[in-house]
């Protein structure tokens, strides 16, 4: 089976790869940018299929997938750093709802129908008041960033393109999810770096923080990879289901869960340049659509996640 991942060289695309390499019979391509940074991709560059491909250029992605031909698509490629999203709103636009459907549009030209995965986001429901919770994917969907807004364009779009023209196409809303390799601006991985640093000396023992009332479902990427391949296995098409782990957390238990697996003391501040203009208060999230539809489970304890980002960073 050829399968195709997109935003191969990030933190999600990666960890779905090493999955993906347990899978027997399952031949990897991962398109990237000349630029993109490969550190998360050098223990298995030699396994997998580069296809150098810009996914705002409808050409480039149309040759791309004409090269590969692939019967699975898992489309993880994204402007995915909310902060971002308000100081480049264009480029997260362009970038997310453009980039998706050049692929929907080369797919369409050159007649393959591939299982397309798109990697949705619990910040689509943006607003979500304490009646609505846990929330369902019923749920209304009240962006409050830019970058919400583009994935709310391109759950709208995965759902058009398969009632217009029958590309097989599972929406996953996945929830914050957590681990190795994760970027250092993302919360829990930034306080993991903050406390490596600390523990090394680098720092003052100073932990600068924005919002830490905010509440989240924190689900650990391995899972919320095993869970992308099941929504093409055993998913049905045209649909949307939600992935999470059913628990809540505040900022402020992750950081205190953090802090208790190092021996630092530490000082608090808030920094305002982490405050956004408006912040999603709480995203706790009901994925038993998705567990009846598939048998996934959540396995990995959000303490093993917090302890391996931060031995992550420790090594680095």
């Amino acid at each position: 089976m050829k399968v195709l991942v997109t935003g191969i060289t990030g933190f999600a695309g990666s960890h779905l790869v090493d999955y993906l390499l347990t899978i027997p019979g399952v031949e990897i391509s991962g398109i990237m940018r000349w630029r993109s940074r490969t550190e998360n991709i050098e223990h298995f560059q030699d396994k997998v299929r580069l296809v150098e491909c810009d996914l705002r250029d409808a050409s480039s992605v149309r040759d791309a997938i004409d090269q590969i031909r692939p019967e699975r698509i898992f489309h993880l490629a994204a402007q995915s750093f909310v902060p971002t999203s308000w100081t480049a709103p264009t480029e997260s636009l362009i970038t997310n709802i453009i980039g998706q459907l050049n692929i929907f549009e080369a797919v369409k030209k050159l007649g393959i129908k591939p299982r397309i995965q798109l990697a949705c986001s619990s910040e689509q429901y943006g607003m979500v008041y304490e009646n609505e919770l846990p929330i369902r994917e019923t749920n209304p969907l009240r962006p409050l960033s830019p970058y919400a807004v583009s994935k709310v364009g391109q759950d709208a779009l995965g759902y058009q393109y398969w009632m217009s023209f029958q590309i097989p196409i599972v929406r996953t809303r996945g929830f914050n999810h957590e681990g190795p390799r994760r970027g250092p601006v993302f919360v829990c991985s930034d306080f993991a770096r903050q406390v490596a640093d600390i523990e090394k000396g680098r720092k003052p023992p100073v932990i600068r923080v924005g919002n830490l009332d905010a509440r989240r479902d924190f689900t650990d990427v391995r899972d919320i990879v095993r869970a992308y391949w099941l929504s093409l296995e055993k998913g049905e098409m045209g649909e949307v289901y939600n992935l999470c782990s059913g628990k809540d957390w505040t900022i402020r238990a992750m950081l205190d869960l953090l802090l208790s697996m190092s021996s630092v003391k530490v000082k608090i501040e808030q920094d305002p340049a982490r405050m956004r203009p408006s912040d999603v208060p709480v995203l706790l999230g009901d994925a038993s659509k998705f567990k009846k539809a598939t048998g996934w489970e959540p396995e990995i304890p959000f303490e093993q996640t917090l302890r391996d980002l931060l031995e992550y960073w420790r090594a680095r």
